[in-house]
């Protein structure tokens, strides 16, 4: 169950970084709202998770799913560039997070 936690905490995660872009500096209120909500329920989610998960593991999942979920979605949603070399990188990160949930 913690590492589901920790995936919607991720998950969460994504949004509040995705959100950010559309408040357009905290310009907005609905979009505003709603990502410092998404903040708050990532945080509680990870807060959740790290009663039973190591927490360098924990964080560096979080941080992980947030950082290739919002590269993705930045490509898709707004145009970020994209380039192999910066596929491989995300890939690497993709490894990564595999590798610290096998060795948990």
């Amino acid at each position: 169950m913690p590492w589901i936690i920790l995936t919607l905490a991720g998950l969460f995660e994504i949004g509040w970084a995705i959100g950010l872009k559309y408040t357009e500096g905290f310009s907005r209120p609905l979009p505003t709202v709603l990502t410092l909500g998404a903040m708050a329920v990532s945080l509680a989610l990870l807060g959740l998770a790290l009663r039973d998960l190591p927490v360098g593991t924990a964080y560096a999942i979080w941080t992980g799913i947030g950082a290739v979920g919002t590269a993705v979605l930045g490509i898709v949603l707004f145009g970020d560039p994209v380039h192999t070399a910066r596929l491989v990188c995300i890939g690497m990160i993709v490894a990564g997070l595999v590798g610290l949930k096998i060795v948990s």
